[in-house]
């Protein structure tokens, strides 16, 4: 396909391009987890006044209609909010406990539906999105020697921590600046770029991975899925190597359910994997084991987690949760209960319906994304981002890393859109 330059058009998508074209000069300056909730909010303002100026005011256009899968985000995200504070009140936290938490919730669980809303409410277009995420991969490939040979030369892996810390995070990791990091297991080195830790930069590759398949520039598609799979290989993260075998395949699959070859050939599938079920479980097995040891300590830790996690949920707090996290024993190197798992997570922090606000506003993204997949490539660009969001979410919690995984979020709302509003071209 031809090679076209794809420019903003508007305020949304200059902001858009600035935030993540600029993405390195906001992670240099330790600014970078602010970037991404300062630009939700101002997505969200831009929505309010428009629907409330379009009436009055000259020259302002009236944002399209929240469709019937953002308010699903929406109703979603807010039970959250209510899940939280009931958990506090459960537990008797503090009027300051219960504000910090409110604040966390905003930079965090809030924006799986802001950025859906701005992306469907919005004139944003998909393939801005994937331009500007091409620019930053470009700007990573360009990156990638140099972060090789700071970790040759032996340089310090942690440059400083920015000042913009005092605004509060998760944790010093987030307004970090890194070269590189080293693995305490063994001293090799890895590398987490922008991410806080390596993992979640696997889940950044995989994201720029999944989007450059879309890019309809070849060179920016070329650099997209290179700098993807070179993330990927040198976090050495096991979920994004993992995830970039499973990808292709399940989404070409699913993505084609509709046909009546690809019916036939997964009957025919069936009735094989019938014959060589017991061939079929063990080379499965396998598999596991051999990715649980490729990292023994890793999953010792992630799974003691999720015990202690789901044994106190069950025992203690089944509907609204304990509120907040707390800091686990010894054996788990003082790691947050429920951390490195979505679904643990929640249910220990905001119980039952917390788990149910996240499952059921993903479940109807993939069901109606999996339609869609079968007419439209924006379909199966945004069905691509909803698989990924399910498979981390038994890896990492979504919610802290809102602020990396955006630009999807952004996507999927585009796909959500009525097809009268030419989103699904």
């Amino acid at each position: 396909m031809a090679s076209h330059r794809i420019a903003p058009e508007n305020t949304e998508e200059r902001l858009i391009h600035l935030a993540l074209a600029g993405g390195w000069v906001w992670y240099a300056l330790g600014a970078l987890y602010v970037v991404g909730p300062l630009l939700g909010i101002s997505l969200l303002g831009m929505v309010l006044w428009r629907r409330y100026a379009a009436g009055w005011s000259p020259g302002v256009v009236a944002p399209n209609a929240i469709p019937a899968g953002v308010w699903a985000w929406i109703v979603g995200m807010m039970a959250m909010l209510i899940a939280l504070w009931m958990g506090h009140l459960n537990e008797e936290l503090s009027a300051a406990q219960t504000l910090k938490s409110t604040i966390g919730w905003l930079k965090g669980w809030a924006l799986l539906a802001i950025f859906p809303m701005a992306g469907a409410c919005l004139r944003i277009r998909p393939e801005l999105v994937i331009r500007s995420f091409g620019v930053f991969a470009l700007q990573t490939l360009v990156l990638i020697p140099f972060l090789v040979l700071a970790a040759l030369a032996h340089l310090p892996p942690k440059l400083f921590v920015s000042p913009l810390q005092i605004l509060g995070g998760p944790g010093p990791e987030f307004f970090s600046v890194y070269l590189y990091i080293v693995d305490p297991s063994n001293g090799a080195s890895r590398w987490q770029f922008i991410a806080p830790w390596a993992p979640a930069a696997g889940m950044l590759g995989n994201l720029i991975f999944v989007l450059a398949s879309f890019e309809t520039d070849r060179r920016y598609r070329m650099i997209g899925l290179l700098t993807g799979l070179l993330m990927c290989f040198m976090t050495k993260s096991r979920m994004a190597m993992l995830f970039l075998i499973v990808f292709p395949c399940l989404l070409w699959t699913m993505s084609r359910l509709s046909r009546p070859r690809m019916l036939a050939a997964g009957a025919a599938s069936a009735v094989v994997i019938g014959v060589l079920a017991d061939i079929v479980i063990t080379t499965i097995q396998d598999g596991i084991a051999a990715f649980r040891g490729a990292r023994a300590d890793s999953t010792r830790v992630r799974e003691a987690l999720g015990r202690i996690a789901i044994d106190r949920w069950w025992d203690e707090a089944v509907i609204w949760g304990h509120g907040i996290v707390e800091r686990g024993p010894h054996f788990v190197e003082y790691m947050p209960i429920g951390s490195h798992h979505t679904w643990y997570g929640l249910l220990y922090v905001k119980g039952l319906v917390g788990a149910l606000a996240l499952a059921l506003p993903l479940l109807w993204s993939i069901v109606e994304m999996l339609l869609l997949s079968q007419v439209s490539w924006l379909g199966r660009v945004a069905l691509s981002f909803c698989l990924m969001l399910v498979f981390y979410s038994f890896g990492e919690n979504l919610e802290i890393l809102s602020y990396l995984f955006w630009p999807g979020l952004i996507v999927l709302g585009i796909a959500l859109r009525p097809v009268d509003e030419g989103a699904r071209v």
